[in-house]
């Protein structure tokens, strides 16, 4: 039977467009780190392999936690839990590749808004498959209407770095599809909590599966490119695993409550307008432009649109 959190819905939106911003503060951190390193798989498994480590001191000290990993062992091996509940990981490492890839490239605010594309799309066809713990979700008017001012809002952030870009512009596919996997990302951890009865078990399981895919990577990049020559001495471009696992954990209890639409919608919110802000402050790439700004704005009243309660239901 479906479970439904008592948190509200206001509280779970607030919360998710705060976990958006701290998304977008790892970009840039990774981002940062990659530009650093020379080699974004390396920094993919420095992000997610601190954010492991940090989940693993924690799990010491959480019964509940250990008990959870224990569960969600019980429900794969009888069935209940499908294998696939353990994509998230998978999901995750993408995402992070895609950050130390891709961003110091394309520049945050066009990741961030590629991001938000997939997000939008991918949480939308997840809701109405109902594949999160949800349940089936069918989108309302008010819900399809914010969809598409999203998309929108995508549009008009980036119309003017498409007319003046090259050939990386075709780095948008990276955020894009890392956007629709987080969306995935977000449901799949929320069946793990709902198994471990525990967001500490699901988010270490998430970053368990992700960090042993991207050692893989990593280990074949330093095969062929060799062990960076330095490394940066600042210690904010090493808070990447830490905003992950937060960001993770946020996720996994919320998307109960909001759904993963209106979940991926107020990261959304949270996500552009950290991402201009540090991009006028501390920009990867080319900065922000009156373009991003105006999109931002649309993306926020789109989320305010999709939260409105449907008078059908």
């Amino acid at each position: 039977m479906t479970q439904r959190s008592s948190l509200p819905v206001w509280a779970a939106l607030l919360g998710s467009g705060v976990a958006g911003a701290l998304t977008a503060m790892q970009s840039r951190v990774n981002g940062g780190l990659s530009q650093a390193l020379g080699n974004g798989y390396l920094t993919a498994v420095v992000s997610f392999g601190s954010g492991l480590i940090i989940l693993a001191v924690v799990l010491l000290f959480s019964r509940s936690g250990r008990s959870g990993i224990r569960q969600v062992g019980a429900e794969l091996r009888s069935g209940h839990l499908p294998w696939w509940a353990l994509t998230g990981g998978a999901c995750g490492a993408y995402f992070v590749l895609g950050q130390g890839l891709a961003a110091p490239i394309i520049g945050l605010a066009l990741f961030t808004v590629g991001v938000v594309a997939g997000q939008v799309i991918g949480g939308l066809v997840i809701d109405r498959l109902g594949i999160g713990p949800s349940g089936r979700i069918d989108p309302s008017l008010q819900r399809l209407i914010g969809t598409a001012l999203a998309v929108l809002a995508v549009a008009v952030s980036v119309v003017a770095d498409l007319s003046g870009a090259g050939a990386s512009t075709v780095l948008i596919v990276v955020p894009i599809v890392a956007g629709a996997l987080v969306a995935w990302q977000s449901a799949v951890n929320g069946l793990l909590r709902s198994a471990a009865r525990s967001a500490l078990s699901a988010t270490f399981i998430s970053f368990v599966v992700g960090t042993l895919i991207l050692a893989v990577a990593a280990a074949v990049s330093l095969g062929l490119r060799g062990w960076p020559a330095m490394w940066p001495s600042n210690p904010l471009l090493y808070l990447g695993g830490a905003l992950g696992a937060v960001f993770i954990a946020i996720s996994a209890v919320l998307v109960r409550t909001a759904g993963v639409l209106l979940l991926s919608m107020s990261n959304v919110a949270g996500q552009l307008v950290a991402a201009v802000a540090l991009e006028i402050g501390l920009p990867l790439a080319s900065g922000v432009t009156i373009w991003m700004l105006a999109g931002a704005a649309v993306a926020l009243l789109a989320v305010l649109i999709a939260a409105l309660p449907s008078r059908s239901g």
